[in-house]
């Protein structure tokens, strides 16, 4: 089987377990998966935590700040039974899934050889910190060879850079609905991967255009696109040697992939 392009769980296999959980990512894995993406943010007590947004009103219906809650207090929230209630899926099928730790990640992933994309997000001043921690645990479980940190706020992945150069780094893209990008804007893209000192550069698909995906290799930029589910971007990535793409049901994709 070709594993060109790479496929990886959004939040995991979101599509089909709650997000940024365990049991997400446990099931990308099973599902085929050669890695997942996550977000990671701080708690109060500064510890790497898996969360996407800044609350928890979506994924767990209470009106607290991730960064107000320590994380002993954020394990003790159920961040699984929205999903049961979104799907329709027996009571308590994920209900009691809690919000791990990075930590809690790399432990699971100890016990294969998925890739993990590691999506900072940095509030402000937080940026150093949540880059130490991140960079602390990824020498502590010897996943270097792994792990790519990625973020929108590219001062967030130069400061890892910074810290350790062997750890891959991504610039993370996205179009602004407010302003959308020019096609110059769209080729600045490149230049600011690269004054970040990124070795990759991950796009949203409506940016991954065939110039900007060749202008990023020619600098040599490792080029992700997300976060698509539809099997007509096998070929596209094969074509344009994207090397990886981000979806919320990997398995379905690794079933277009052959």
């Amino acid at each position: 089987m070709s594993l060109c392009p790479l496929i990886l769980g959004h939040r995991g296999a979101s599509a089909v377990a709650p997000e940024n959980t365990l049991a997400a990512f446990a099931r990308a894995m099973s599902d085929g998966a050669d890695g997942i993406e996550f977000d990671v943010r701080l708690s109060r007590d500064g510890v790497p935590v898996v969360i996407h947004d800044a609350n928890l009103n979506r994924t767990a219906g209470v009106a607290r700040r991730v960064s107000d809650l320590t994380a002993k207090e954020l394990q003790e929230i159920d961040v699984g039974g929205w999903f049961d209630d979104r799907t329709g899926n027996p009571p308590a099928t994920f209900g009691g899934e809690k919000l791990p730790t990075l930590e809690q990640v790399y432990e699971l992933f100890s016990q294969n050889n998925g890739v993990l994309y590691v999506e900072m997000k940095c509030e402000g001043d937080e940026r150093v910190d949540l880059a130490e921690g991140v960079v602390r645990l990824t020498r502590a479980f010897g996943l270097l060879d792994r792990v790519v940190v990625e973020s929108f706020d590219l001062s967030g992945i130069a400061a890892v850079k910074k810290i350790d150069a062997a750890i891959r780094i991504a610039a993370l893209f996205e179009p602004k609905i407010s302003q959308p990008l020019s096609s110059l804007l769209r080729q600045r893209m490149v230049a600011a991967a690269l004054d970040a000192g990124a070795d990759e550069i991950a796009l949203h698909h409506s940016l991954a255009s065939g110039r900007v995906i060749e202008k990023a290799k020619r600098a040599g930029l490792e080029v992700v696109v997300w976060t698509v589910d539809e099997p007509s971007w096998i070929e596209t990535a094969r074509s344009l040697g994207i090397k990886a793409l981000i979806a919320n049901n990997p398995a379905a994709m690794l079933r277009h992939r052959g």
